[in-house]
């Protein structure tokens, strides 16, 4: 099992602490790699246990990154990233917020956990993702409930690098048997649709570390 080259991780990879779990995690990675689909193992912080060769795939393209590299934090892959909106159709609504949205949630658990906090103090001093985060998170999920926050069962955009693929669907399917959970991580397939996207939306810019310009979901300021 190969991780995503490039990029600094901010933090050593989460690995079990018994050689059990280490070895469990070893037979894993040959089950993930048996997939023809993009799928991962995280920890609570998003930081990737384990990643397939059809993951790398998708993501193989894009450009190294210090800290957002999206096999070292899938998180931070999301939020800061700026190549992510050219895989990830449809970044802000289908992929940013709902990341926000579970961001938040761990946060409010893992009150006292250092590397998140971390993130939380990187997100404020983005003046984009801080807004995201405080103005149009609550507005987003107004919109949208509660559900709309979800992965497992969500359908997201996607831009393939294969041409024959190109902007597809994919399905987020939260597939974790009870030893991962009970070592802290959780399973993510992303499953390619077979029927492609009628079209693909023009790609807009972003800056590197933000969302864009400006959010769609939060009021812009009046002049």
């Amino acid at each position: 099992m190969a991780f995503q080259a490039g990029g600094r991780r901010p933090a050593p990879r989460p690995v079990p602490a018994s050689p059990e779990g280490q070895a469990y995690l070893q037979d894993y990675a040959l089950l993930l790699d048996a997939l023809p689909f993009p799928s991962l193992v995280v920890d609570h912080r998003w930081d990737v246990v384990l990643a397939n060769g059809a993951f790398e795939t998708l993501f193989g393209a894009v450009a190294p990154h210090p800290t957002a590299m999206p096999g070292d934090n899938f998180l931070r892959f999301v939020l800061f990233h700026p190549d992510a909106g050219a895989v990830l159709g449809g970044h802000e609504a289908g992929w940013c917020l709902p990341m926000l949205a579970q961001f938040k949630t761990t946060l409010e658990r893992y009150a006292h956990d250092h590397e998140l906090q971390s993130l939380r103090r990187e997100i404020a001093q983005d003046p984009i993702m801080e807004a995201a985060f405080r103005q149009g998170l609550p507005h987003w999920l107004r919109a949208v409930g509660e559900e709309g926050a979800r992965l497992d069962g969500a359908v997201r955009p996607l831009r393939h690098p294969d041409p024959l693929l190109g902007a597809i669907e994919c399905r987020v399917v939260g597939e974790t048997p009870k030893t991962l959970l009970d070592m802290g991580y959780a399973r993510y397939t992303l499953v390619l649709r077979a029927t492609p996207r009628p079209g693909t939306a023009p790609r807009r810019s972003r800056r590197a570390g933000g969302l864009g310009p400006h959010l769609s979901v939060v009021p812009a300021p009046e002049g």
